[in-house]
């Protein structure tokens, strides 16, 4: 059972605590105040979406300071749980173990520990129930558990969220594992999250159509690509020390810069902004109901305050101003088919599973053939 809509949706467009730098290490960390008015409801932004595992549980924690005083009827809050910092040691760079690690728990125990960390970062963020909870980065066994899913389901029929869904990363990936999780779970399962955005519709645009089919809705993420929608990252631009775009290949902001150049006729002749065309972009697709973006406070002269951006993100235009060609002509500018290696299931993995890269089973191979995906062709590296 799908939840009832009582409650409030992801609007569309949201802000995520990934942003400002606090959490997650993109751009310059902004102070208490300002992150608080980063994510704090109102100024034509509602949707604010959180994880537990950020800052071991201080996002959350800033975000109850964010939302203190205000009714909760105004706000919708989206959570996040998976990553065990609880009882799991952090791995470096690979962050904390997932909860359905084997060195940490079996299957009698997902719904408990679900239940135990939804609840902690409910009290963090000062709330009685989340608006759509996401389980978190899967692995493998996140993706296929009947167990697991009853547990995000038995959570929903408790009140502690009114929906569910899915979030697969932090990195480009999982077209086959999201798509096998809908068909799987779809009637339990409300939302799903993906990476999109005009310079990488691959491969996240591959599963659109399963959940449009399952009846889940989309947030999309790094809808800003690294920063450049937002139009104040330059060629040579500096990125602070330990920036998360760091691990992006040499030349990435030059090389994204000249393909963003012939969109902007679009965008002017639309009437939007680069961030804008974006969104705009992402929401045009049928399942996509919201588009979440990184605020990020760049460093240098002549940036852009992060509080620019977020009123810029809050002026979307409604109705949608790209002409179905416009959406075409985008995506063909943007195309990276190829550009990666992927994570999750892979024709290219051999070996024992690993907590973010496994085997193309034969059961992921019928999925792939029901949707019209070959594996060798649109899931490898170009190259590999």
């Amino acid at each position: 059972m799908k939840a009832d809509g009582s409650a409030r949706t992801p609007g569309p467009v949201a802000v995520g605590t990934w942003s400002g730098g606090r959490f997650m290490r993109f751009g310059e960390p902004i102070d208490d105040e300002r992150f608080i008015g980063l994510v704090a409801p109102g100024g034509g932004i509602d949707t604010v979406i959180t994880a537990d595992v950020y800052g071991t549980g201080d996002a959350d924690a800033m975000l109850g300071r964010a939302l203190a005083g205000v009714p909760r009827a105004s706000v919708c809050v989206v959570g996040a749980v998976g990553h065990d910092f609880y009882a799991g040691e952090r791995n470096g760079a690979k962050g904390f173990p997932r909860f359905t690690d084997p060195a940490l728990r079996g299957p009698a125990d997902y719904a408990g520990y679900l239940r135990m960390a939804t609840e902690r970062s409910l009290e963090r963020c000062g709330i009685d129930s989340f608006d759509l909870l996401l389980l978190h980065n899967p692995d493998r066994t996140g993706y296929t558990s009947e167990v697991v899913w009853e547990g995000m389901a038995a959570l929903r029929d408790a009140g502690l969220t009114h929906a569910i869904g899915v979030a697969p990363g932090p990195a480009n990936g999982f077209t086959l594992d999201v798509i096998d999780c809908l068909e799987r779970f779809g009637e339990l399962i409300d939302w799903a999250m993906v990476i999109l955005n005009p310079l990488e519709p691959w491969p996240g645009e591959l599963c659109l159509d399963a959940a449009a089919v399952a009846g889940v809705r989309v947030i999309t993420r790094v809808v800003d690509h690294g920063g450049l929608f937002w139009d104040d990252l330059r060629p040579g631009s500096e990125l602070v020390p330990g920036d998360h775009r760091s691990f992006r290949p040499a030349g990435w902001i030059e090389a994204g810069l000249e393909r963003i150049e012939p969109m902007r006729t679009i965008a002017r002749r639309a009437g939007l902004t680069p961030i804008q065309l974006a969104c705009q972009w992402n929401l045009a697709h049928p399942a996509v109901a919201c588009a979440a973006p990184t605020l990020i406070q760049e460093v240098g002269r002549g940036v852009r305050s992060i509080e620019d951006k977020r009123a810029e993100l809050a002026a979307l235009p409604a109705e949608i101003r790209l002409s179905d060609e416009d959406v075409d002509e985008i995506r063909r500018l943007g195309d990276n088919t190829g550009c990666m290696a992927l994570k999750g299931a892979s024709p290219a993995h051999e070996g024992e599973d690993l907590p973010d890269r496994w085997v193309l089973d034969e059961r992921l191979v019928e999925v792939a053939a029901r949707w019209r995906i070959d594996p060798e062709r649109d899931l490898t590296m170009v190259g590999t």
